[in-house]
C-alpha cells in the first residue's frame, strides 16, 4: 500500500547511537537515577545558570530519556523531542503550553476521546473555547481558522479513520498564523511524517506503535528547538508527567523494529479489512487504504480500522466468540485487539458524545497484531459464523 520512501530507510537512524553505549554494548544502558551530582560548586552554579546543557534531576533531564527523544526527533525529521509518562501527558502539556484563557483552538471531529475530554473539561474551565471541523472539509477549515490560537489534528482519526490532506491543513493554518499540532500515533513516522508536511509539532501516544509490546505508557512531542523548548519550560515541569528511564529504555527497544512491524500490521490489516468489505453482513469497512488512493503525506496504513455490522448479528455472542482477538481498549502492540462500539457508548466518563467520536453503535474497532492473517480470520469467520441469526 506504500507509496512513499521505503520506511526500511530509516533503520539507519534508529540505531545511530549504539556506537556510543558504555562498554561497546549493543543494547543502551538504563540511565535509572533520580538526581545527578557535581563536580564542584562552580559546576553546579554554571548547571543552574544553563551555561551547561547536563542531567540535574531525572525528571527534567535524563541520559536514557533523552536517547529515545533524539531517536524520534531523527525518525520524524524534527530538531527536538520531549518524552512523557503517556499519550495525554504529552496531549495536555504540549496544548496547554501554547493557549491563554478567551483563546480559541480548532480541532478535527472525531479526535482521540480523551483528547476531546480534555478540550471539554479542562480547556472549558479556562474559557478556551473549541470549533470542531470536518478535517476533509477544507473550505470548512479555512473558515474556521481566522482568530484562532492552535489547529488540532488527527489523521486517520480515531474510530471512523478518516484520513486527511496533512499539508494543505497545515498549509490553511500557517496562512492564518495558528499552530498545528497532531497526533500521529495511527501511522507511525514510518508512514506519514508531518513535519515535512508543514505540521509545526507532532504528537504521539509512544503506549502504541512505538513501544510495539504492550508493556509501555509513555508519549512524545516533536518539532522545532524553539517550540519544544517553550513546551519544555512551561509545562513539562509543573504538570510533572516526565517520562522514565526503564519505560524510554522499552521504547528504544521498540523502535529497533518499528519498520519491520509497520509493514507486518500494514499487509495484516489490509487482507482482513478487504475480506470484511466484501462480506454481505458488514455494511462499512473504516480503512483509509480501501480508497482509490491515500492522501498527500500518507505513505502506508497501520493495523487499526473499525467495522460497522448490519443487523443480524450479535455482537455480543461475536465478542464474546472471539479467540485470538481479545476485548482490550489500546492497540499498537503485537496482539490483536477487539472493542464494540456499543461498549465505549457506555463509558461514563463526561463529556462523551457519539457524534463527537462518530462512533456507531453497531460498529467494532480492531487492531490486527502479529498472530498471522489467516489464523487471524478463521477467528473472525467462526466469531461471524457463531454470532449470526439473532439480534
Amino acid at each position: 500500500m506504500s507509496n512513499g520512501s521505503d520506511p526500511f530507510d530509516l533503520a539507519s537512524l534508529i540505531v545511530a547511537h549504539d556506537e556510543g553505549n558504555a562498554f561497546e554494548a549493543v543494547v543502551p544502558p538504563i540511565v535509572q537515577t533520580s538526581l545527578f551530582t557535581f563536580t564542584d560548586y562552580d559546576d553546579m552554579i554554571a548547571s543552574y545558570r544553563g551555561e551547561k546543557v547536563r542531567p540535574i534531576y531525572t525528571r527534567g533531564l535524563n541520559p536514557t530519556v533523552r536517547m529515545f527523544e533524539e531517536m524520534l526527533a531523527k525518525l520524524e525529521g524534527g530538531e527536538d523531542a520531549l518524552g512523557f509518562a503517556s499519550g495525554m501527558a504529552a496531549i495536555s502539556s504540549t496544548v496547554l503550553s501554547f493557549v491563554e484563557p478567551g483563546d480559541r483552538i480548532v480541532a478535527v471531529k472525531h479526535v482521540y476521546p480523551d483528547a476531546f475530554r480534555l478540550f471539554g473539561t479542562i480547556l472549558q474551565r479556562m474559557r478556551v473555547e473549541v470549533t470542531y471541523v470536518d478535517g476533509r472539509d477544507e473550505e470548512a477549515v479555512a473558515r474556521a481558522l481566522p482568530g484562532a490560537k492552535l489547529f488540532y489534528m488527527e489523521s486517520p482519526t480515531s474510530w471512523v479513520m478518516e484520513a486527511h490532506d496533512v499539508g494543505a491543513l497545515a498549509a490553511l493554518a500557517k496562512a492564518h498564523g495558528v499552530l498545528t499540532v497532531i497526533d500521529n500515533s495511527w501511522a507511525s513516522p514510518i508512514f506519514q511524517q508531518p513535519l515535512a508536511l508543514g505540521v509545526d509539532l507532532v504528537i504521539h501516544s509512544a503506549s502504541k506503535y512505538l513501544g510495539g509490546h504492550s508493556d509501555v505508557v509513555a508519549g512524545i512531542v516533536v518539532g522545532s528547538k524553539a517550540l519544544i523548548g517553550r513546551v519544555r519550560a512551561e509545562a513539562y515541569p509543573y504538570l510533572g508527567g516526565k517520562l522514565s528511564p526503564f519505560d524510554a529504555w522499552l521504547l528504544i527497544r521498540g523502535l529497533r523494529t518499528l519498520p519491520i512491524r509497520m509493514k507486518a500490521h500494514e499487509a495484516s490489516a489490509m487482507t482482513i479489512a478487504k475480506r470484511l468489505q466484501d462480506l454481505d453482513i458488514v455494511e462499512t469497512v473504516c480503512h483509509p487504504g480501501l480508497a482509490n488512493r491515500l492522501p498527500n503525506g500518507l505513505t502506508g496504513t497501520s493495523g487499526l480500522f473499525s467495522f460497522i455490522f448490519r443487523e443480524g448479528i450479535d455482537i455480543r455472542a461475536f465478542a464474546d466468540r472471539l479467540k485470538l482477538f481479545k476485548l482490550g481498549v489500546s492497540w499498537g502492540g503485537h496482539e490483536s485487539l477487539i472493542v464494540p462500539g456499543q461498549v465505549v457508548l457506555q463509558q461514563k466518563a463526561q463529556p462523551n458524545s457519539a457524534h463527537a467520536f462518530g462512533i456507531h453503535p453497531r460498529s467494532v474497532r480492531l487492531h490486527v497484531g502479529l498472530e498471522g492473517t489467516e489464523a487471524l480470520w478463521s477467528d473472525l469467520e467462526a466469531a461471524m459464523a457463531a454470532s449470526s441469526g439473532s439480534n
